[in-house]
């Protein structure tokens, strides 16, 4: 956080490519770019940017803006509602200056790891004290610098694969429309690595796909990573001794493995009438479907898709257990969760919000726990194992 010294100064020198200041306070499409612009850091300043709420530019003081608990929740969220990816590292705070100067709601933007940075498929950068669109050029600038710094193991170059281990027309076809706003892509006319590279699924430096690009449209993902894929097995009894019903193997690229992960859960988790009153029904689930679809596709996008086994989902006659490879990844632990969030994988979490398999980031558990409680099915349960995690759902009583 700044000191208010430090605030003092922000709000007299000029606009630069660290400072935006505004007397707004529900222009969301404007503190959106702000914030994308900051995160891509054009000047490659390795420092954080800071946007000014309730800050009179032209008098270079306090608007008179009254700082809300809500408006800087608002604030917040723009890193968690999906508009803005990937996700940026932001923290909002108020400042309250002495002698009864005012308040300012501050923004502190930290620059990204993983540019270029998009809101609602656009990238936004600073040159000097004005925001604008990156252009092709720009764009590649922020391309090269994200995969020389690249560090998790998705945005990482796959030594062996190459463009034409992809589906290119699921990427064309499927995907880009859903990341890159329509305007963009009518004006596109760089090349496919060039575009793939955009969204963190090429790197143009070693010509090579990346693991999530593999992920996403690999035309054979198991011969690149032979356990990215979801096993489901469904027990005659409360344990693993007991003779298996069914199974079946969720494989391919992560598109498709969504799309039949979530009809696969609509199969078995059919609602059935309970008498709720004398004269009144209510429909329950042995399993609410919502709360087994947020917990199923959080185990697929925090796996670790290194890992020498798949998700397992299996269903016993009392419960369903989901455990993805991988434990709880940096700065998240037991004592913490689910309300700190780390990804594993920020270019896969990405993607998965780009294709509507998570709604908003960070909310997965808290949506499943209020979807059993209204079903009135117990609490989900959580064991964090040092090498896996997982989830388990009790059948409704």
């Amino acid at each position: 956080m700044i000191t208010e010294a430090e605030l003092l100064k922000l709000l007299t020198e000029i606009e630069s490519f660290r400072v935006e200041r505004t007397i707004a306070m529900d222009k969301t499409d404007k503190f959106a770019q702000a914030i994308c612009a900051f995160a891509n850091d054009m000047a490659a300043s390795g420092l954080p940017g800071y946007l000014l709420i309730g800050a009179d530019d032209k008098a270079g003081a306090p608007s008179g803006l009254k700082v809300t608990d809500q408006l800087l929740q608002n604030l917040a969220s723009l890193a968690t509602n999906g508009n803005v990816l990937p996700a940026p590292a932001l923290t909002a705070y108020r400042i309250l200056l002495s002698s009864g100067l005012g308040e300012i709601a501050v923004v502190e933007v930290q620059p990204s790891t993983l540019p270029p940075v998009r809101y609602k498929g656009q990238a936004w950068i600073r040159r000097g004290p004005a925001k604008g669109i990156a252009n092709e050029a720009e764009e590649t600038i922020l391309i090269e610098r994200r995969t020389a710094a690249a560090k998790t193991f998705d945005a990482q170059a796959c030594v062996g694969a190459s463009l034409s281990d992809l589906a290119l027309d699921l990427f064309t076809a499927t995907y880009r429309p859903q990341a890159i706003d329509a305007e963009t892509i009518a004006d596109n006319h760089r090349p496919i690595e060039n575009q793939l590279a955009s969204l963190r699924f090429f790197d143009p430096g070693r010509n090579l796909p990346t693991y999530a690009g593999l992920i996403l449209f690999a035309k054979d993902l198991l011969g690149w990573l032979p356990n990215a894929y979801v096993q489901y097995v469904r027990f005659d009894g409360p344990d693993m001794g007991a003779d298996v019903i069914s199974e079946k193997r969720f494989q391919g690229d992560l598109l498709s493995v969504v799309r039949d992960l979530s009809a696969w859960v609509g199969l078995i988790t059919s609602t059935h009438p309970v008498r709720s009153s004398p004269l009144e029904e209510r429909m329950v689930a042995d399993y609410p479907e919502s709360a087994v679809r947020e917990l199923l596709m959080n185990a697929v996008l925090h796996r670790s898709y290194e890992a020498a086994s798949p998700v397992r989902f299996y269903q016993f006659s009392d419960r369903i257990e989901i455990q993805n490879p991988g434990a709880l990844y940096g700065v998240a632990r037991p004592e913490n969760f689910p309300h700190q969030t780390a990804y594993r994988n920020p270019v896969i979490a990405e993607a998965m919000k780009t294709i509507g398999a998570v709604n908003r980031y960070g909310r997965g558990v808290e949506r499943a726990q209020i979807a059993l409680q209204k079903n009135g099915s117990p609490r989900a349960e959580f064991i964090f194992g040092d090498t896996y995690f997982a989830s388990i759902i009790r059948i409704r009583p």
